[in-house]
C-alpha cells in the first residue's frame, strides 16, 4: 500500500483520523475568517504567527472531550462541538460588523442587550459568505452520511485522549507565553478585545471573559446600598466650596473637550535649536482670557487614557488593575457629565479617528450618555492617513467639520487625537522639526509628533474662531497621561537639562497642561495642584451646576479651601509641600528626602498617605460593586444605553433630525451650508482638497 493510501486510510478509517480533519478544517476555517472578517490589526512577524497558530490549542482541547466518548457517539460529539464553535465564530461576525467588538458575556447578560442591538438589523447586516463558516461542517456530514469516513468503534486509550488534551494545554500556555512576551500586561490591562483575539483566539477570549465577567459580577452580588453610605460620609467630610466668582461664568455654553494624547507639561514653552515646539499651545496658555494649571498632573493607572476619561467625566479613578472602561464600562450605572449636561439640553458627542471597539468606547459612552460617537467608521480611511492608533491629527480634524458644524448648541464635544502617541512616528513628509538626540529612540522623535499635534490645534482654533464658534464655547484642553515612561530617566534628563534625574523627578514630570479657555474668561496662570479627578468639579461649577450632591472624588481647581492632594493610583501622592514616591518621601520644593522627621511630620505623611489610601478603596468599591445603581438624587435620570446607537446611518439620521427641530447648529447659522472652507490645512495628505 503506497504511503498516500496509507495516509487517507488513517484519515477515514480512524478515530484519530476523524479528529484531525475536524480540527484541520476548523482551524484553517478559522484564521480565513480573522483575516476577511474581523480587523485585527496584526503586524510583525509574532503577531501574524500566533494569528495563525492559535485557533489550534482551544480547538484541540474542545474537540479532544469527543474522543473520551465510546463508539459512534465520539463521531457526532466532534460535530456538534465543531458546529457549536462555528456558531460562536458566525455570531461574532455579525456583531463585529456592528459594533467593531466581540461578544461579552457582559454584553450578553445586560437586558437582552445582544438582541435588541442585533436582531433588528440581523437581516441587514448578513452577508452570504459569512454563511460559509458551516461549510466544512456540511462537507464533513456529508462524508459521515456517505459513509466516506468509517466509524471507528475501538476505544481509545485513555493515555493516548489525554496525551491530546495535554498537549492542547501545552500549546496554549506556550501561545499565551509567546503572546505575554510580545504585548506585555495583555490579560491586566484589557484594552481592547481585539488585541485578545489576535493574541490568544476566539475560544480563549471567551474564556478570559467568562471569567472576568463572573469576577466582576460576583463583586457586584456582594454589594447593596448601605455600602454607597461609607463612600457618601467621606465625600461630604472632605466637601469643598467652589470658587463663587467663577459660579456660572459659562453657562449655556458649548463645552469642547481636546484630548492632547501623551502630551506632557514640559512641552509648554519648550524649545528644541531655538524652535518652539508648540507655538500655538504656548499662545493659548499665557492668554488671559485662559485658566492654565501648571501643577496639574496625570494620575492614570494601567488604563492609561481610559483612567484619564473615566476621571475627567466621573470624577472617579481607574482601577489598580486592568481597565475601569473595558471591565465594567458595558453594565455599570455612571453619572457623567454628558449624562448631566444631555439632560439639561446639551448634545453630547465624541469624535475620535481610532477603532470604537479600543477601551470598551463603544459601549463605556453609552453608559457615560453620551448620545453621538463618531469612530473611525465614520471617517475616510487611507494608509496615508492613518498612523499607529487612528487618523493623523489634521486630517481627523479636517473630516470632523462636518459633523461638529451639525451638532445642536449647546454641544458637549470630546476629541480625541492621536497622533502624538508612542512610539512618536512620523512620516517625513509631515516633519517639520528635527528629532531631539538623547540617542533614545524611544524619546527622540516625541518633539515631532508633539509640533505636529500642536499646529493641528492652531488649525482647529482658527477654524473655531472663523466660523464664530469660539465665541460661545468654553474649550478645554488637557493631557492624558505621561508621554516618557520612567524607564527613560537618561534622556529625560538630557532633555529637561538636568545632571540627575531620579524617580522623584519622574514623579513631577506626571505633570500635564490643562487649559480652560473661553472669550472673556477671567484667566492666568494657576499653581494650585490638582489633578484630573478635580476636572468635572471645576467644569461643573463654571456652568454654574451645584454638585454637592454628587458622588465625585475631585474638587473645584479654583476653590480657595481645597486640600491639594494629588493621588495616584499606585499609592503616591504630591502636594505643595510633601511627594511619595514608592514609600520614600521627598520635600516637593527640594527633591530632598524627608529624613529623620519628627513627631509632628510623621504625624502629617501618615495622616496624606491614610488619605490616599482611602480615596482609592472608596473609589473602587464604586466602580468594583456598581454602587451608583443605587443612588437615584431627584436631579438626575439613570442613563438607559438602549436609547443610543452608534452606526453610522442610525446615529447620523437622529442628528439630522434633531438638527431640523432645534435649528441651532453651525450649519443652519450658515444658511444650510457647510462651513468646511473656514477649516485650512497643510496637510499633504489633503493637498488637492485642502483650502
Amino acid at each position: 500500500m503506497s504511503r498516500a493510501k496509507k495516509i487517507a486510510n488513517w484519515l477515514f478509517h480512524t478515530k484519530l483520523g476523524y479528529f484531525s480533519v475536524v480540527l484541520t478544517l476548523f482551524w484553517i476555517k478559522t484564521y480565513l475568517i480573522y483575516i476577511t472578517k474581523f480587523s485585527l490589526g496584526a503586524t510583525g512577524a509574532m503577531q501574524n504567527f500566533l494569528l495563525l497558530l492559535n485557533p489550534i490549542p482551544a480547538g484541540m482541547l474542545l474537540l479532544g472531550i469527543g474522543l473520551f466518548v465510546k463508539g459512534r457517539k465520539s463521531y457526532w460529539i466532534i460535530w456538534i462541538i465543531d458546529f457549536i464553535m462555528s456558531f460562536w465564530l458566525f455570531a461574532n461576525i455579525l456583531y463585529y460588523r456592528e459594533f467593531s467588538n466581540f461578544l461579552s458575556f457582559a454584553i450578553m447578560s445586560t437586558s437582552g442587550s445582544t438582541s435588541d442591538n442585533l436582531g433588528k438589523s440581523i437581516a441587514g447586516i448578513t452577508k452570504a459568505t459569512d454563511f460559509l463558516v458551516f461549510l466544512d461542517l456540511v462537507i464533513i456530514l456529508a462524508l459521515i452520511l456517505f459513509k466516506v469516513f468509517k466509524i471507528d468503534v475501538r476505544p481509545l486509550k485513555l493515555k493516548v485522549t489525554s496525551l491530546i488534551e495535554l498537549l492542547a494545554l501545552s500549546l496554549m500556555a506556550l501561545n499565551l507565553f509567546m503572546a505575554q512576551k510580545d504585548r506585555s500586561g495583555l490579560l491586566t490591562r484589557t484594552f481592547d478585545n481585539n488585541y485578545i483575539v489576535k493574541y490568544l483566539g476566539m475560544n480563549e477570549y471567551a474564556l478570559y471573559d467568562g471569567v472576568k465577567t463572573a469576577q466582576n459580577n460576583a463583586e457586584m452580588a456582594k454589594a447593596n446600598a448601605s455600602d454607597l453610605k461609607s463612600v457618601q460620609a467621606y465625600l461630604q467630610k472632605h466637601q469643598v466650596t467652589p470658587n463663587a466668582s467663577y459660579t456660572g461664568v459659562a453657562k449655556g455654553k458649548n463645552v469642547l473637550i481636546i484630548h492632547l494624547e501623551s502630551f506632557q507639561q514640559f512641552l509648554i514653552d519648550y524649545k528644541w535649536k531655538g524652535k518652539e515646539v508648540t507655538p500655538n499651545l504656548n499662545k493659548l496658555y499665557h492668554q488671559s482670557d485662559t485658566l492654565s494649571f501648571d501643577n496639574f498632573f496625570n494620575q492614570v493607572g494601567q488604563g492609561k487614557t481610559s483612567d484619564a476619561e473615566l476621571m475627567l467625566e466621573n470624577s472617579l479613578y481607574g482601577l489598580s488593575s486592568g481597565s475601569a472602561m473595558s471591565s465594567y464600562g458595558t453594565a455599570n450605572t455612571f453619572e457623567a457629565a454628558p449624562a448631566i449636561l444631555g439632560q439639561d439640553g446639551y448634545t453630547t458627542a465624541v469624535m475620535h479617528g481610532g477603532e470604537g471597539s479600543f477601551w470598551n468606547r463603544n459601549n463605556a459612552y453609552k453608559q457615560f450618555g453620551y448620545q453621538y460617537f463618531m469612530p473611525l467608521s465614520y471617517y475616510v480611511n487611507k494608509k496615508s492617513y492613518y498612523i499607529g492608533y487612528g487618523l493623523k491629527d489634521k486630517i481627523f480634524f479636517s473630516q470632523s467639520i462636518k459633523y461638529i458644524e451639525r451638532l445642536p448648541q449647546p454641544f458637549y464635544l470630546k476629541m480625541i487625537t492621536v497622533t502624538n502617541h508612542y512610539p512618536y512616528e512620523l512620516d517625513k513628509k509631515n516633519q517639520s522639526i528635527s528629532k531631539t538626540d538623547t540617542g533614545d529612540s524611544t524619546v527622540d522623535g516625541y518633539v515631532q509628533t508633539a509640533h505636529y499635534l500642536d499646529q493641528a490645534i492652531g488649525e482647529l482654533m482658527s477654524y473655531l474662531k472663523k466660523t464664530g464658534l469660539e465665541k460661545n464655547t468654553m474649550i478645554v484642553l488637557y493631557g492624558d497621561h505621561y508621554g516618557i515612561s520612567g524607564n527613560h530617566h537618561k534622556a529625560m534628563a538630557q532633555l529637561l537639562d538636568k545632571k540627575g534625574y531620579n524617580d522623584f523627578d519622574n514623579l513631577q514630570q506626571q505633570r500635564v497642561p490643562l487649559m480652560i479657555h473661553m472669550p472673556g474668561l477671567k484667566g492666568g496662570i494657576n499653581h494650585t495642584y490638582g489633578g484630573e479627578i478635580d476636572v468635572l468639579p471645576t467644569i461643573m461649577n463654571l456652568l454654574g451646576y451645584n454638585d454637592t450632591n454628587t458622588i465625585q472624588f475631585g474638587h473645584d481647581l479654583l476653590a480657595t479651601n481645597r486640600e491639594q492632594l494629588v493621588v495616584q493610583r499606585n499609592g503616591d501622592f504630591v502636594t505643595p509641600k510633601y511627594s511619595k514616591v514608592t514609600g520614600t518621601y521627598y520635600y516637593t520644593k527640594t527633591g530632598k528626602k524627608v529624613k529623620n522627621p519628627s513627631k509632628k511630620v510623621k504625624e502629617e505623611l501618615a495622616s496624606l498617605s491614610n488619605q490616599v489610601t482611602t480615596q482609592l478603596s472608596l473609589s473602587d468599591r464604586v466602580i468594583r460593586g456598581n454602587l451608583l445603581r443605587f443612588y437615584h438624587p431627584s436631579w438626575f435620570k439613570p442613563v438607559n444605553a438602549k436609547d443610543y446607537n452608534y452606526q453610522k446611518k442610525i446615529a447620523l439620521k437622529n442628528l439630522y433630525a434633531e438638527d431640523k427641530k432645534k435649528k441651532s447648529c453651525l450649519w443652519y447659522q450658515n444658511g444650510k451650508k457647510t462651513t468646511q472652507s473656514d477649516f485650512t490645512t497643510d496637510a499633504p495628505e489633503l493637498k488637492k482638497s485642502s483650502n
